[in-house]
């Protein structure tokens, strides 16, 4: 996958997509490309996060892992394909943080990893670029509330 590709997967994801083309550029930059088989995975729960991946081509589950004393288990929050994005966002904020959830990859799969504080850098730069990205994070992380809760009541 090259520099043109990487573009066209920022340029047609949920979280990239409607931004210039300029902008995409310069995001392309930051980013690399990353595989994974089936049955591994981007990251587990309570890992350190400081990721966001845009998924190219493959299937991945978010799953919690709960411990409800007797009951324990999996719940999946959501199942995601090509141009979903995931990751940890509060390094947008410029703040560590442990991730909540793990993504496991359900078979071969290929993302686009961009180092979160490289990507808020770009942000501080640009405060139009970092607007338009923290109203599109803002939606997403809805969206991911809204299925863990939903999630959640299954337990």
């Amino acid at each position: 996958m090259n520099c043109s590709d990487i573009e066209h997967t920022l340029e047609n994801c949920e979280f990239f997509k409607g931004l210039d083309k300029e902008d995409i550029k310069k995001i392309s930059a930051l980013c690399r490309i990353e595989t994974y088989s089936a049955g591994e995975y981007i990251f587990r729960q309570h890992d350190d996060g400081e990721y966001i991946y845009v998924i190219c081509e493959g299937h991945v589950f978010l799953e919690r892992t709960r411990d409800l004393g007797e009951r324990k288990g999996n719940v999946l929050i959501a199942a995601l394909g090509k141009g979903r994005v995931l990751g940890c966002w509060s390094t947008l904020l410029g703040e560590p943080h442990v991730l909540m959830s793990s993504a496991a990859c359900q078979k071969a799969t290929k993302v686009v990893a961009m180092r979160g504080t490289d990507l808020r850098l770009m942000m501080l730069s640009n405060a139009s670029l970092g607007c338009r990205i923290l109203e599109k994070c803002c939606f997403l992380l809805r969206d991911r509330i809204q299925a863990a809760y939903g999630a959640l009541e299954k337990i």
